[in-house]
């Protein structure tokens, strides 16, 4: 697996969306509107491609203060999931965060995705709350 950093308003930006919006917002009848996706001008877009270059996995990372990094829009394509590439990309993220001095990592988990991040050491934070029609939980995990 190949995991890269893609550049917004790309052709390889535009395909993460389309991912995005396949398997995160499609099976909950959302789109992105031009303004949450002009407010991802500023975000690390992760990528991770196959050996073909076939796109299976993507996310976003939100810097949201000097040591705070925010994970989100971890999408997986449905033919790769449970086979890793989720994993990579989070310990990819981790990577990127250390690198640059970033000492936690924070996302909101949809609950069913809470054993996931479980197995990579994230820890609940706080009670469970609803975004974008289902149950969450805010995760963290110490990078340093």
């Amino acid at each position: 697996m190949n995991i890269i950093i893609v550049d917004f308003a790309t052709p390889e930006y535009d395909e993460t969306i389309r991912l995005r919006y396949k398997i995160l917002r499609e099976p909950l009848g959302l789109d992105f509107t031009e303004e949450q996706l002009s407010a991802e001008f500023s975000d690390i877009h992760l990528a991770a491609y196959d050996e073909q270059w076939i796109l299976r996995g993507c996310l976003v990372l939100t810097p949201k203060s000097e040591k705070v990094l925010k994970m989100r829009q971890v999408a997986v394509d449905s033919d790769v999931q449970s086979k890793g590439t989720g994993s990579l990309l989070v310990k990819a993220s981790e990577a990127f965060g250390q690198a640059h001095a970033y000492s936690k990592m924070e996302l909101n988990a949809r609950d069913t995705a809470v054993p996931f991040y479980e197995k990579l050491n994230y820890s609940k934070e706080g009670d469970m709350f609803v975004e974008v029609s289902i149950p969450h939980f805010k995760m963290v995990k110490d990078l340093m």
